[in-house]
């Protein structure tokens, strides 16, 4: 039998870092007076207690992971941190089931951003603070993910990014442990410089510290029942610009530090993402003109700030979007499904994904014209060979095929076409906000039978971990040695 020693040590240890992240809210709590800092200290003493099991038992010399304890590592690991950080939901004032608070805690982890509290501004501080903590956690987890272990697993493609090239100059940092923790830092200062910002622009402390770690997670939480519609335009203008800053690849500000300039504009999926967003962004106003909305700066604001928060799966609201008209409606629904850039904490298929499909289609065009031609398929450059082609065209069928599977079986639990649809997309894009009047911008998904929330919570997990490291595990070949 294999050792698995390591995946349990890991385990431990991202238990342990749950733990003393639940000590915040426990403290926002006893600070505002609130009786809830109990619950999170009682959660955090047995979410610590089993992570020091894990460690102890664990620890010694740990053998390497393989490639089949890395998709099993990454699959427990959010379903363990899940189950764990569903705790507080489930047992503080609020009294959720455990299946809401899964759902909250899936959502939350998973940077998806749809939500089952009917009143926010109800809610504990902890409680806020914790949902916004989980997305935060999520995000910078999201993108270690990104950059070390999926394309090592070659999931979707993602071995175009593989970081541990033979070609030395391609190398940002020697290596991919320095690279994540050069990442780290810079999640922090991105986090703190919009804090600050939000608090410039007339945010309280608390509220700007809340969004900004959903902002850069790209995950959407808010404090407030009506999201950004209860904050000023100015707030709203800050928004935008983290939300598509936190859409870019991380790896690529690295670059700018580097003073690599060049190479940061010259990245076509940069290029590609920023230019869909001005494009969807204009559509949008010029639709909303053409239904005579007065052509004020209030109006381009408000389309851009939807516009971008769908596209990047961040899922924040200044309005109710869904009175908007059919266009808006048939706009959005696409949008939740591309998503923006690899290695940043957006969500969806991503933009090099659309590239390559659009560059593979573009050369069986090309072969059929000319059977006796020879072409290549170039992305920033570089020669793509057939491998991460197939691999890319694999994963966008799988997304359609789990999104189908998804919609049809919300469809069988009684929701109506469009919510199964629209709920199905938002949990797969981990965008949180989808269509209707149920869990539309102003809606949530409390409404929703339990069942309808279990199958969406795996498809959070689904859509964050990009399918094939879920999927793989229920293959029989996975489990025979």
């Amino acid at each position: 039998m294999r050792d698995n020693r390591t995946i349990f040590f890991i385990l431990g240890l991202l238990l342990s870092a749950v733990a003393l992240g639940m000590l915040l809210p426990a403290l926002a709590d006893a600070f505002s007076g609130h009786q809830d800092w109990q619950v999170f200290v009682a959660s955090a003493l047995v979410t610590g207690f089993i992570s020091g099991a894990l460690i102890l038992t664990n620890r010694g010399t740990l053998p390497p992971l393989s490639v089949k304890q890395a998709f099993l590592l990454t699959s427990l690991s959010w379903l363990g941190l899940t189950g764990f950080s569903a705790l507080p939901f489930a047992f503080g004032d609020l009294d959720l089931s455990y299946t809401d608070a899964f759902f909250e805690a899936m959502s939350g982890l998973t940077t998806t951003g749809a939500t089952i509290i009917t009143n926010l501004e109800e809610a504990p501080p902890g409680i806020l603070l914790w949902r916004a903590l989980l997305q935060w956690f999520g995000g910078i987890g999201i993108i270690v993910m990104a950059i070390s272990v999926l394309p090592m697993l070659n999931v979707g493609g993602m071995q175009l990014f593989r970081l541990e090239s033979s070609d030395t100059s391609e190398k940002i940092l020697p290596r991919t442990a320095q690279i994540a923790g050069s990442i780290t830092r810079l999640y922090f200062a991105i986090t703190l410089f919009c804090v600050t910002a939000y608090i410039m622009a007339g945010m309280s402390i608390f509220d700007a510290i809340a969004h900004a770690m959903t902002t850069i997670a790209t995950g959407g939480f808010s404090t407030r029942n009506e999201s950004f519609a209860a904050f000023s335009s100015s707030v709203s203008m800050v928004a935008v610009v983290f939300m598509l800053a936190s859409s870019l690849p991380f790896v690529a500000y690295l670059q700018l530090v580097n003073r690599k300039f060049d190479k940061f504009v010259q990245d076509a999926q940069i290029r590609t993402f920023l230019l869909l967003a001005l494009g969807a962004t204009l559509a949008m106003w010029a639709y909303q003109l053409s239904q005579g909305v007065q052509s004020d700066g209030s109006a381009i604001l408000s389309a851009a700030f939807n516009t971008i928060s769908i596209l990047t799966g961040t899922g924040y609201v200044s309005t109710d979007y869904g009175e908007w008209g059919p266009f808006a409606i048939a706009l959005f629904f696409v949008l939740t499904f591309i998503g923006g850039c690899a290695g940043s904490t957006s969500c969806g298929l991503k933009i090099f994904r659309l590239q390559v499909i659009f560059k593979a289609g573009w050369r069986y065009i090309r072969q059929l014209t000319l059977p006796n031609g020879v072409f290549v398929i170039r992305y920033n450059g570089r020669l793509l060979d057939d491998e991460v082609a197939n691999s890319v065209v694999a994963f966008v069928l799988i997304f359609i095929l789990s999104f189908s599977a998804i919609a049809i079986s919300l469809s069988l639990m009684g929701l109506d076409p469009l919510t199964a649809l629209s709920a199905s997309a938002a949990a797969i894009a981990n965008v949180g906000p989808g269509l209707g009047p149920e869990i539309g911008p102003t809606g949530t998904y409390a409404g929703l039978p339990d069942s309808a929330k279990w199958v969406l919570s795996f498809g959070m997990l689904l859509g964050r971990l990009e399918f094939l490291t879920v999927l793989v595990m229920f293959a029989p070949s996975f489990w025979r040695r």
